[in-house]
């Protein structure tokens, strides 16, 4: 990034361009609050920002605190470069981004009307209505009032009433929710990594002989489940891999460490330190850096780094013992 010139915020409507931004863009009279704040790219914004509508042409972007649009976040879709949210964005309206050429970063979580994200990094979950990804990475979950649709996505979980999806699906929890069974397109695998060595992963190490990936059969793996209190009743599908590990008891989730990599990917720049994972295959440290974490689940993603398949076998005296 270029050297940056630091200014002050007073109009109506700011341009920023190799701009460093102190102490955040707030509205401080009425007048303000139909701000256009428009970012051209080199900049940086220290604190929060409110704006009307907030627009991003090209990388390198930086925002540091929270990010509030009443109208729309828009990402170019000729945007390059690194695109960074280091708190919560929130839209009244809708949080878009279809630049396939830029690495852009959520470090925390999404509540919008509308998202729609491509190639993004979601280390916290998206709320909205409508929810549609494509090539993204979310570490929490994706909750909808409507509708999702996924198309080659590793995602925690999901919650909504109408689901689609399409390419490869992998999910990092045992169990996602949708009112209506799921739609998808022929040739869609699902996955669940619930089971995956995704510390061995990391680190480039060999897996363990217990772990692996469960492919989901998205005709048969649904469960229809009917709640009911004195008012009202609900029927909701789960697709879940529980009743597929048998010996679940039997196996060390902690050896793992896919609980620490998945949190410390959702905590982010709110981690005091940067710690150490181990070494890696040539002996080296591995540190937990979101950068590195990031890396790693878009390989994962791409297929650069595979989990191998669960073989779903086990002693039987040891499940008796």
């Amino acid at each position: 990034m270029k050297k940056l010139k630091e200014i002050h915020i007073n109009e109506t409507n700011i341009l920023l361009d190799g701009s460093l931004v102190k102490g955040g863009i707030l509205p401080s009279k009425i007048s303000e609050l139909t701000r256009i704040v428009t970012v051209q790219g080199d900049s940086v914004i220290e604190g929060p920002l409110y704006a009307a509508q907030l627009e991003i042409q090209n990388g390198e972007a930086h925002f540091q605190g929270a990010v509030f649009t009443q109208r729309e976040l828009h990402v170019n879709s000729d945007a390059k470069g690194i695109i960074d949210f280091q708190k919560c964005v929130a839209s009244s309206s809708s949080v878009v981004s279809r630049a396939r050429k830029c690495d852009i970063s959520f470090h925390s979580d999404i509540n919008a009307k509308s998202v729609a994200l491509v190639n993004a990094f979601i280390a916290g979950s998206i709320y909205a209505d409508e929810i549609t990804l494509e090539n993204c990475v979310v570490i929490g979950g994706i909750f909808a009032t409507q509708s999702v649709d996924l198309n080659n996505c590793i995602i925690g979980t999901f919650n909504a009433p109408s689901i689609h999806v399409e390419g490869t699906i992998q999910m990092l929890l045992p169990t996602a929710f949708s009112v209506e069974k799921i739609h998808f397109v022929p040739g869609t695998k699902m996955y669940n990594l619930s089971l995956a060595d995704l510390g061995a992963l990391y680190r480039g190490l060999p897996q363990s002989g217990d772990s692996g990936r469960i492919e989901m059969n998205l005709d048969v793996d649904a469960i229809r489940t009917t709640l009911t209190d004195e008012h009202i009743q609900k029927t909701l599908y789960s697709y879940t891999v529980v009743g597929k590990v048998l010996a679940a008891d039997l196996v060390d989730y902690d050896k793992f460490q896919n609980h620490f990599l998945l949190t410390a990917a959702a905590l982010g720049p709110q981690l005091l330190r940067t710690y150490d994972f181990g070494t890696d295959a040539d002996g080296k440290a591995k540190q937990l850096t979101f950068d590195e974490i990031r890396a790693f689940f878009f390989d994962l993603l791409s297929g650069k780094i595979e989990a191998q398949e669960m073989t779903g076998t086990f002693n039987i005296s040891d499940f008796t013992r």
